[in-house]
């Protein structure tokens, strides 16, 4: 028996979002960036930061708490540093405009390091490490964002589960290193998508509001989503929002104000990138080289009984993209309804999704 589920075509949904963007005076290069990084990460997987949250952002939109036609100001303050004033606009946006500017600097100097505040959600982190890879630069993406998770030993949430992305080149095989974490033990998205559905979530995810351990989706967003590795995740975290929030002079410390639940002002969330030249060592083709010993020999090592193949970190959300690109994004009935209740009260025709894979 069918649960509801529907498979899109990635371009399909892509338009979809772009023309729902623009019906509320978004420019239309910036709603293509902003629909090109939620349908990205639906296509790698990351369900919980893709177009589901479209009518969140729409929301926002209206509200003004997010600007539409922000006036986004880039300080260059040393030749490899620059700061991003993102007028509160929508956060891949923003963060775009801010790694382009970081990976001009680092082309020309070796190293760029910028700030963002003023910022808003801006998504998947990896996304912004892609477009340094595509440059072939290292880079480093955090951020933070508002509280859900608390610092290790209290029960209040006071932390966001702040991710840690990085990339690195890959060789001449073209396997690149990309890392994209939150700094929680899950995504706290991923609890969202359980409370909505009405769905369990695993023992060691979350508190309730009483501090306890629950196992409730609901339970667990009236509470604290737990971090990574116990305090060691907890110390990332709080890293994350030392860099994007302190140092760039965006909100901190608990105050970004949450895209669900914070309609008194905007979210003034802080992001810090860095950039960097692989060949700052050696030669490019001496670094390439290197890359896929490295590969090579990780993939070689011997395997637990129940590992299949060792993967580099990115390769699973490589394969998941490229696989639905094949068979199709799917949607499950929730984001599917308020999607369509979006697109009807714009105007906007919604794409025909298919009951079952596209290939």
């Amino acid at each position: 028996m069918s649960d509801g589920t529907l498979w899109f075509k990635a371009e399909d949904l892509d338009g979809l979002g772009r023309a729902l963007f623009e019906a509320e005076g978004v420019p239309p290069g910036d709603a293509a960036i902003k629909s090109d990084c939620l349908v990205s990460a639906n296509l790698r997987g990351v369900d919980s930061h893709g177009v589901a949250r479209i009518p969140i952002y729409l929301k926002r939109l209206r509200s003004g708490l997010c600007k539409a036609r922000p006036d986004i100001q880039v300080r260059r303050l040393t030749p490899v540093s620059a700061l991003v004033d993102g007028d509160d606009g929508l956060g891949p946006v923003v963060s775009t405009r801010g790694m382009a500017e970081c990976i001009a600097m680092a082309k020309q100097t070796g190293i760029g390091v910028v700030g963002i505040r003023r910022s808003t959600h801006f998504g998947m982190a990896a996304y912004y490490v892609l477009q340094a890879l595509e440059a072939d630069l290292v880079s480093f993406v955090f951020t933070n964002a508002s509280r859900g998770m608390p610092a290790w030993g209290s029960i209040d949430p006071f932390l966001g589960t702040n991710p840690f992305a990085a990339g690195v080149p890959g060789g001449e095989s073209g396997m690149p290193y990309l890392l994209d974490m939150a700094t929680s033990v899950v995504a706290r998205g991923k609890i969202r998508l359980a409370a909505q559905r009405g769905e369990a979530i695993p023992a060691g995810w979350a508190l309730g509001p009483d501090g306890l351990p629950t196992t409730d989706g609901k339970e667990a967003m009236r509470g604290v989503v737990l971090p990574l590795a116990g305090y060691k995740g907890s110390g990332l975290a709080v890293l994350m929002d030392l860099l994007g929030g302190v140092m760039t002079g965006a909100a901190f410390a608990g105050l970004i104000r949450s895209a669900y639940n914070d309609w008194d002002a905007p979210q003034n969330t802080g992001h810090f990138f860095m950039c960097m030249r692989p060949d700052l060592f050696m030669p490019m083709a001496e670094f390439r080289m290197r890359m896929d010993v490295f590969v090579r020999r990780m993939k070689a090592l011997r395997r637990t009984p129940d590992c299949a193949e060792i993967l580099m970190p990115g390769e699973p959300e490589t394969r998941k993209e490229a696989e639905r690109r094949r068979t199709g994004i799917p949607l499950r009935p929730e984001p599917l309804a308020a999607l369509a209740a979006e697109a009807e009260a714009g105007r906007i025709t919604m794409p025909a999704g298919r009951a079952a894979p596209l290939g």
